[in-house]
């Protein structure tokens, strides 16, 4: 054993002086931390999931380069006033749909990934992020509850509006709000966006329904 020790000794050696030779100069660290990081090699195109998921629009470039960082306010407003400019209210004037589908959009989690069915509808996966039924036992806390949302907030206009621009592209409300574009984005089409608008609203859905047992 004391042999091969020796005989390493050399060669380790070489490899840090090879190494030493080839140390980035003074600068070039942070020069090569701070290029744009090029991820496209990490990636291949996969059933409905293509290169082009990987472009961002203005408004995910900006989100982007200021995560964890407070966005400036002239970005804020560029952000939300784009928003707001793409906003497409229902054609009919109608916003509310059947409230029974609308439960199940918000509470299918699956569409547009590599692996589901691109004939499917897409889900809204709404449960990922919010409580909306009290009887629900299972749901994501990153987003406020929806619990009681039409019987607290009444269906007045400005209400539904509000609502249908929440849905179709929060950033209106909040700049780099997490939640899905999903009118911006068609996530969801406008008759889906009716029957979730229908599921917060309806008197009949449980989510306007107190949590069973309570009075």
């Amino acid at each position: 054993m004391k042999t091969l020790r020796t005989a390493s000794l050399p060669l380790l050696a070489a490899l840090f002086a090879a190494g030493c030779g080839h140390a980035p100069k003074a600068g070039e660290t942070a020069a090569a931390f701070d290029a744009p990081l090029d991820i496209t090699g990490s990636f291949a195109p996969r059933g409905q999931a293509g290169m082009d998921r990987l472009d961002q629009d203005e408004t995910q470039r900006i989100c982007s380069e200021y995560e964890g960082k407070p966005v400036p306010p002239e970005l804020v407003t560029t952000i939300m006033e784009a928003a707001n400019a793409g906003i497409r209210f229902p054609a009919d004037g109608n916003y509310l749909g059947d409230w029974k589908n609308g439960e199940k959009i918000a509470k299918t989690g699956t569409g547009l990934q590599s692996n589901d069915d691109p004939n499917l509808p897409n889900g809204g996966n709404c449960y990922a992020c919010h409580q909306m039924a009290a009887e629900e036992i299972a749901y994501g806390t990153i987003a406020p509850s929806l619990g009681l949302y039409g019987k607290l907030r009444g269906n007045s206009e400005p209400i539904l509006k509000y609502t249908w621009t929440r849905l179709w592209n929060s950033h209106a409300y909040n700049a780099c709000s997490h939640m899905p574009r999903f009118g911006e984005k068609k996530i969801l089409d406008e008759q889906q966006l009716k029957d979730v608008m229908a599921y917060l609203f309806d008197p009949q859905s449980p989510v306007n329904l107190e949590a069973p047992g309570k009075d």
